[in-house]
């Protein structure tokens, strides 16, 4: 089959390295002329010059980011089969239609308001008491666009750092930690679910993945799986799916999706029996899901701006190293490593002696 995935980035890279294994050809096309997945036919096409040419080379369409024109999308999918489904897209690139969708379909969340102004930000922040998120309703990522207020006055200053004339004011919720699921929708309805991982995050942005997440009562592990459940029934969904959550006291608080293959589901490359990637691909090209098993427990860590001494981190005999392609830059993905290890305390140690020979990377400060 020849599968087209919009957005040229490493998750297309993925994607398309393990899609090769299965007999499939690839085309990618990025809008934004910015493309560096190096691998399969690449369509960098800022203009739009190309676009024919690139559909008129792919019999299913899919997506590796959700920061997408809705249009261009909605266009291909009159063209092409479009998976998941342009309506996917939609609820996740603005919060406010994600949150509503949360909550009309019973999965809990932090409660929230949608704010226009700094004005209506403080009076939210008043009627909601206590410490407040402000996200921006579209384009956030990474903690971008985000803000933390611990007093309606500070609304004022908080305003202009959301970049956006909408936002979503939400309660902050005391958690014990971040959890996310990855579960993989075939076109018949199949559903496969990842063990659920541990996710710590520096500055806004993902470090280190622990999966399967230690200490999982089977209760959560089975409220997890019905909110993917609920919402990929919903939307029709064809392919991988993540769900970021926080975990309470009461249970899980659902924080945002994300439709498509996901960096907290990067472990299961070298930790599961089949990789989110190999299983989105299987999903949208109408083939059977693989088992999502976990073979030990595994850490994912993310190698942000600088990627270190590839020798030294080789070395190591127990990492797997996944680099995209990419110049260094400041706050840049710029590869993964896997690591695995027979005991959560010796996957500890693992990690920690890799984090050490990683420039800028904090330190590994976990306990199982």
């Amino acid at each position: 089959m020849k599968i087209g995935i919009l957005g040229a980035g490493q998750l297309g890279r993925m994607l398309t390295l393990d899609g090769l294994r299965l007999g499939h050809e690839f085309s990618l096309y990025d809008p934004t002329g910015k493309g560096s997945a190096g691998v399969g036919t690449v369509y960098n096409d800022a203009e739009g010059e190309h676009l024919e040419t690139f559909l008129n080379d792919t019999d299913v369409v899919t997506y590796e980011f959700e920061h997408l024109p809705l249009d261009l999308v909605n266009r291909i999918a009159m063209e092409k089969p479009v998976h998941p489904l342009p309506r996917a897209l939609q609820y996740c690139q603005n919060r406010t239609l994600e949150k509503a969708l949360f909550r009309d379909l019973g999965i809990s969340t932090a409660p929230f308001e949608v704010v226009d102004s700094a004005a209506a930000l403080q009076a939210a922040t008043q009627r909601m008491g206590g410490r407040v998120v402000a996200k921006s309703a579209t384009d956030g990522y990474d903690g971008k666009g985000q803000a933390v207020l611990e007093s309606p006055e500070q609304a004022a200053d908080a305003w202009p750092r959301i970049g956006c004339n909408t936002a979503i004011a939400e309660s902050f919720v005391p958690f014990h930690r971040e959890l996310s699921i990855v579960a993989a929708r075939g076109q018949d309805g199949e559903l496969a679910f990842y063990p659920l991982a541990e996710n710590i995050h520096h500055q806004g942005i993902l470090r280190f993945s622990i999966a399967p997440a230690p200490h999982i009562k089977p209760e959560l592990e089975d409220q997890a799986q019905r909110m993917i459940r609920t919402l990929m029934n919903e939307l029709g969904y064809v392919g991988v799916l993540a769900l970021e959550m926080f975990e309470t006291d009461e249970g899980l608080v659902a924080n945002e999706m994300a439709p498509r293959v996901h960096n907290s589901g990067h472990w299961s490359q070298n930790g599961a029996v089949t990789s989110q990637f190999e299983n989105h691909i299987r999903a949208v090209s109408g083939l059977p899901l693989g088992e999502t098993a976990a073979f030990q427990p595994t850490c994912m860590i993310n190698l942000i701006s600088e990627t270190g001494r590839v020798a030294d981190i080789l070395k190591l005999p127990y990492t797997h190293l996944h680099l995209y392609g990419k110049s260094e830059r400041l706050g840049r993905k710029l590869g993964h490593i896997n690591i695995l290890a027979d005991s959560l305390e010796e996957l500890r140690w693992r990690a920690m002696n890799t984090a050490s020979l990683l420039p800028g990377c904090p330190d590994f400060e976990w306990r199982p």
